[in-house]
């Protein structure tokens, strides 16, 4: 029986394909399976990104008449007050996209300001490009600010929540 230790590391192109279908059917970006020590994960290319972010900018720069650049400065300051959270200790979202403080309308939020957490803990989603992306905590402490709301378009390094 050689042929056995190959097959378990051999991919089943099958099951590839087929997750590629459900891709396809489905419009998910991304799907992954595993079963034991296999896992298998399918992605669609994302080269719709940069365009995604390109365009979330210009709604916040037309009432300003203002470059795209220039908006992302404009827009952090709004939700915190500050030019630069990453001093006082908030987490910057690592994307542009909408943020959803819960994993689905019916469910509690995740997390509640004055909530202690541990590193790793969800604290919020992200969806971007119709993925939900969870954004964790980066270390261990007390939530003691949430920098934006439900349903909130949030842009790249823009202040999210503080945790001390």
């Amino acid at each position: 029986m050689a042929a056995s230790p190959k097959s378990s590391t051999t991919i089943n192109t099958k099951l590839v394909r087929e997750l590629a279908d459900i891709l396809s059917d489905t419009d998910l970006t991304e799907i992954e399976v595993e079963k034991g020590e296999l896992r298998v994960r399918v992605a669609r290319k994302m080269e719709a990104a940069p365009v995604y972010q390109a365009a979330a900018p210009a709604p916040m720069a037309a009432p300003a008449a203002a470059p795209a650049a220039a908006a992302p400065a404009a827009a952090a300051p709004a939700p915190s007050g500050r030019g630069d959270a990453t001093p006082d200790g908030a987490t910057p979202s690592p994307m542009v996209g909408t943020v959803y403080l819960r994993a689905n309308p019916d469910a509690d939020i995740f997390v509640n300001v004055g909530d202690e957490v541990k590193e790793g803990d969800t604290i919020l989603l992200i969806e971007a490009m119709k993925t939900f992306n969870p954004i964790t905590a980066p270390r261990s402490g007390k939530l003691t600010h949430m920098l934006v709301e439900e349903a909130q378009p949030v842009e790249y390094g823009e202040p999210l929540f503080v945790i001390a």
